[in-house]
């Protein structure tokens, strides 16, 4: 009887946990296309800026303040060595997630971030010459097939946002595969990440957005009929991208792998249906096949990564050609459940 009560219990937990993800990460995207499309603030950069600044300081108050995670320790040379290069990539992904939400519908641009698979896979074999399971490969073939037709059928098609959108994949698959020779030794989850990556990202970002911006977002204020309503939504979802955060962690430590990758394909149908809900842009029946195709061969991909991870690798498998250079780097750097997730 107690086995079962304690059952459910993680049951019902996981489901709390995937249930709040979803909410958090849908509010976030359609609160920022929100942004772009009904308040008329046109600046990703500000908003990604805004973003930074909330999440700086919501991770200040988790970890100094209510002390809810402990503080991974970082020396001050690492930090400009191995974080603030980390920072540069996780601040272009975040603002390229913007800049495509400004120009493209909430589906296409998910659809698009789900290529991010497939840019790592390749990124790693070519940067890094790194062996691949035949099975890996094949089960990218969806995701491309997928994202190809989505594009070639979508009605609200346009290249600065398409571009974007694909960048920002290039982007997370950069920052997964500079996380693994920069940050060895760091054993970082995603409230530590934001602690030391978000003030670096502001600082880098803050002045460009002045530039670029500054003069507009001036414009905007002076033009705007409701500014106050409209800062306190600018500010709100700063505070839920930050929320978000938090929220991926709960839900690592609430779910196993497999759970997490097919929540997290998931979490994309949610979005897709709830923005067109909100914004009703059109979508056509073979751009809605391509979604979902992409969306069955990120499941399938997971799929295959947690088997083959569970397979010991055949002798003489080439790897990745890096050894550690101390016994510290030999711990692992974060959860594999966050790869291509964060």
């Amino acid at each position: 009887m107690e086995e079962s009560v304690l059952f459910q219990w993680s049951v019902f937990r996981s489901l709390l946990a995937i249930i709040q993800w979803w909410a958090f990460n849908v509010t976030v995207i359609i609160m920022n296309k929100w942004i772009f499309q009904k308040l008329d603030f046109k600046f990703p950069l500000t908003v990604s800026c805004i973003h930074f600044i909330c999440s700086s300081i919501g991770a200040y108050i988790v970890i100094k303040v209510l002390k809810l995670k402990p503080l991974i320790v970082v020396d001050p040379e690492d930090r400009w060595r191995r974080i603030f290069p980390m920072s540069f990539v996780f601040c272009i992904n975040i603002v390229l997630g913007n800049v495509s939400l400004r120009y493209i519908p909430v589906s296409f641009m998910q659809t698009i971030k789900s290529f991010t698979p497939a840019t790592t896979v390749v990124l790693q074999w070519l940067v890094w010459r790194k062996y691949f399971d035949w099975r890996i490969w094949a089960a990218l073939v969806p995701i491309v097939g997928g994202i190809l037709l989505t594009s070639v059928t979508e009605l609200s098609f346009n290249m600065l946002g398409f571009c974007a959108a694909l960048f920002g994949c290039l982007a997370t698959s950069t920052k997964t595969i500079l996380a693994e020779s920069l940050l060895h030794g760091y054993k970082f989850d995603s409230i530590n990440t934001v602690y030391y990556m978000a003030p670096f990202a502001t600082m880098i970002l803050g002045l460009p957005a002045i530039l670029l911006e500054g003069n507009g977002v001036i414009d905007w204020f002076s033009t705007h009929e409701s500014v106050v309503p409209a800062m306190v939504i600018i500010f709100i979802s700063g505070v839920l991208a930050f929320c978000l955060n938090f929220s991926i962690f709960y839900v690592i430590h609430s779910t196993t792998a497999v759970t997490f990758n097919v929540a997290g394909n998931l979490k994309v149908a949610v979005a897709v249906l709830v923005s067109w809900l909100i914004f009703k842009n059109p979508i056509a029946l073979l751009n809605a096949v391509g979604c979902g195709i992409t969306l069955l061969g990120c499941t399938f991909y997971g799929y295959v990564r947690h088997m083959l991870s569970q397979q010991q690798p055949p002798p003489g498998t080439p790897r990745t050609p890096r050894t550690p250079r101390s016994r510290l780097e030999l711990i692992p750097l974060v959860n594999d459940k966050l790869d291509d997730k964060v």
